[in-house]
């Protein structure tokens, strides 16, 4: 967003009630500062909804739309989904408001996030609901082996390559939303790794990846089990992997 752009968000929130010169006075000396836009405002656009953002959690990026549009199509009728490291729930509450039917339940390790994923979310009253937990742990028994779709935006930067992300994400996004551990796929692993205790028959696992991680994560779900593929959008620079658990695993070992 150029800086006109940026000028023109700070003066139109500023009108909203209770806000004023003085929040745009203070909000301006922020962004100046170097806090990230969407913080400042209390706002993101994302997948053509406006999420609640705030300091100290992660900013949804235009190319998780991806994992929004492959999660939405492969959820059946009146189907589940699970967001998991939902962040602020981006993904889960672009997927309610999307498919009317569907029931989503957004779970992350952070309260600060869980907060946010809560505001997100409420207006789809009991067809959403926000766990606080790490990964699966914070899912309600009940869940196992009934979830359609397991979306995630894991962090997957390599721990090496923090230094080099933009300073606005290095300095205000906290490092456990950044930092995949040394090759980017430690919270990836964990994921594929206890998918299928908690999936339907035929439900799917879809991860956001960067597009170097994209074929080792797509080895790994076929080793948990899954049929693998890779879906690539470049237009807005999303990765994502997909795998589905079988329905039926034939006595020769054939998956359908």
């Amino acid at each position: 967003m150029f800086a006109e752009e940026e000028a023109d968000a700070l003066a139109a929130a500023s009108a909203r009630p209770g806000r004023g010169a003085a929040w745009r006075e203070a909000a301006t000396v922020r962004r100046v500062a170097g806090e990230p836009l969407e913080h400042v405002l209390g706002e993101v656009a994302f997948a053509g909804a406006r999420l609640s953002v705030g300091p100290g959690v992660f900013v949804p990026r235009t190319r998780t739309g991806l994992l929004v549009d492959r999660a939405v199509a492969l959820l059946p009728d009146a189907g589940l989904l699970v967001d998991l490291c939902c962040g602020v729930g981006a993904v889960g509450a672009v997927t309610a408001a999307r498919r009317v039917d569907a029931r989503v339940v957004c779970a992350d390790v952070d309260p600060a996030a869980t907060v946010h994923a809560e505001r997100n979310t409420a207006s789809y009253g009991d067809r959403a609901s926000v766990v606080t937990g790490d990964l699966y742990d914070a899912l309600p028994p009940r869940l196992r082996g009934r979830v359609d779709v397991v979306a995630a935006n894991a962090p997957y930067v390599p721990t090496g390559a923090i230094g080099d992300m933009p300073r606005e994400a290095r300095e205000h996004e906290p490092r456990h939303t950044l930092d995949g551990g040394d090759d980017g796929a430690a919270l990836h692993r964990r994921i594929v790794a206890g998918a299928g205790e908690w999936l339907a028959p035929g439900g799917h696992l879809v991860i956001e990846a960067s597009r170097a991680q994209a074929s080792e994560l797509a080895s790994a779900m076929e080793r948990a089990g899954l049929v693998a593929r890779v879906v690539v959008d470049d237009e807005i620079g999303g990765t994502v992997v997909e795998g589905r658990l079988p329905s039926v695993l034939l006595p020769s070992g054939v998956k359908v």
